[in-house]
């Protein structure tokens, strides 16, 4: 396989990743002459803030993603390929993804997190992440599998451990996730499964910390649990999960919950590129960056969003918040910058210009803060509502989702509740395990190569 792209005399940006940030970046290179090359391992961008939604059956997964293709349908000199970034040759000015390698004359890594499991591997095994819309519809399908199995269970253990929901995380995902699923057992579940006792559903949120919403103040905080345990959500704080043995998830003082519903929100990491030297990476596996966003110690390779850490902003010595604000504003400055580079002018640093953060926990109920003002109950919803359906792509995209919303608001029901088990082609499926042959092959001569060289050099 091949990129098959004609380099020309224009310089060539490739852009790893197309969330926020890289969408941003993308855009903002438009009418500047570049060569920009977009590669991402979905041919989608996906809208982060509203995956649980889909999780819980509120939304189709078509409403909050978006064709790339479509998205750069009239754009000249801008391509997009499908593949995952496996390695870098800075040397060499060479990028190596699952479909080749392809030369540079700028690399920007855009690809943002994943789902941190702080190197436990049997809960990375065993629980059901939600940080991307394939995740989202596997999820749904296990919380609906898992109603429809506690309906015609034999033994009582069984259906305790399928009508307990775990949600793991106590940030804003979590938070969201457990309020929705509240609302669901409240509106929805006596309508669907009249046979059911939905008293019996029992919804645990679990954070090791001290309080919910780590990253927003304490008064937000107590709200939001507030209306959460008035929702009848049980909130765990200062409760550390260790293990996920015999359907039981358990906590590091030894107390346990039976469930077959674990869900893992709790925190992220960077997505991480194969052989990136040591010394670029910083907390949380991000790239550090200088002010500039310049990957430290590599020429020519920058990192924004997520994806990076900068200690160089006085007001956040120890990075910026991970949030989708913080990468589209380091996109488009990196655009400016970049243009600045050809013309050989001064760059300019960036510095974040924070425009609030806030969180849903269910209808009327939200937390939000900006600058100067906190607000909570049903205007800090309203204001949710309105942030959330200006940044999704697409009129399309948006007028669904505001129906979608609508209606649930007056007839307290969606009608999505169907599980779909996706079926990979064959074709697919032999195309995948050619291509991970082929990366093994790689890595495994990148090794042997490495341990000759450091022989000769002895």
């Amino acid at each position: 396989m091949s990129f098959n792209i004609a380099k020309t005399n224009a310089k060539r940006v490739v852009i790893v990743g197309g969330g926020f940030g890289g969408l941003k970046l993308a855009n903002s290179l438009r009418k500047t002459g570049m060569q920009v090359v977009l590669v991402d391992k979905n041919n989608f961008h996906q809208f982060p803030p509203l995956i649980y939604q889909v999780a819980s059956s509120g939304i189709e997964p078509s409403s909050i993603s978006f064709p790339f293709r479509k998205i750069f349908r009239k754009r000249k000199n801008f391509y997009f390929r499908m593949a995952e970034a496996r390695s870098i040759f800075p040397d060499k000015k060479i990028l190596q993804t699952s479909i080749g390698k392809i030369e540079y004359d700028y690399l920007v890594f855009a690809a943002g997190t994943t789902t941190n499991f702080f190197g436990n591997k049997h809960l990375e095994e065993e629980a059901m992440p939600m940080k991307t819309l394939p995740e989202a519809m596997g999820l749904r399908n296990a919380l609906l599998s898992n109603l429809e199995r506690s309906i015609t269970c034999a033994t009582e253990q069984e259906r305790n451990e399928l009508q307990n929901i775990v949600i793991v995380g106590g940030g804003a995902t979590g938070v969201e996730i457990a309020g929705v699923l509240s609302e669901m057992k409240k509106y929805v579940l006596p309508a669907d499964y009249p046979d059911m006792d939905s008293s019996q559903l029992n919804i645990f949120l679990i954070e090791a910390a001290g309080r919910l919403l780590g990253g927003m103040s304490p008064e937000s905080s107590a709200a939001a649990e507030q209306f959460l345990r008035n929702m009848g959500v049980n909130v765990c704080l200062h409760k550390k999960v260790t293990d996920y043995r015999d359907h039981k998830v358990i906590f590091e003082d030894g107390m346990e919950i039976p469930t077959r519903t674990f869900i893992w929100v709790s925190g992220v990491k960077a997505v991480g590129i194969g052989n990136m030297p040591s010394e670029c990476m910083g907390r949380g596996g991000r790239l550090k960056v200088d002010a500039y966003n310049r990957v430290e110690g590599l020429q020519d390779v920058f990192a924004i969003g997520d994806q990076c850490i900068m200690t160089a902003d006085k007001d956040y010595p120890y990075g910026h918040p991970q949030l989708a604000q913080v990468a589209i504003q380091q996109g488009k400055l990196l655009a400016e910058n970049l243009k600045r580079i050809e013309k050989k002018k001064p760059l300019k640093p960036f510095h974040y210009k924070n425009l609030g953060s806030m969180a849903t926990v269910g209808r009327n109920r939200a937390v939000a803060e900006f600058k100067k003002v906190k607000t909570q109950g049903w205007i800090a919803w309203i204001l949710w509502l309105v942030v959330h359906l200006r940044s999704i792509l697409g009129v399309r995209n948006r007028i669904s989702v505001m129906l979608n919303w609508m209606y649930n608001y007056f007839t307290y029901d969606q009608s999505l509740r169907i599980i779909i088990y996706a079926r990979k082609a064959k074709e697919v499926k032999e195309r995948e395990e050619r291509e991970a042959r082929v990366h093994w092959g790689e890595d495994l001569q990148a090794e042997e190569e490495k341990a000759k060289e450091t022989k000769e050099n002895k």
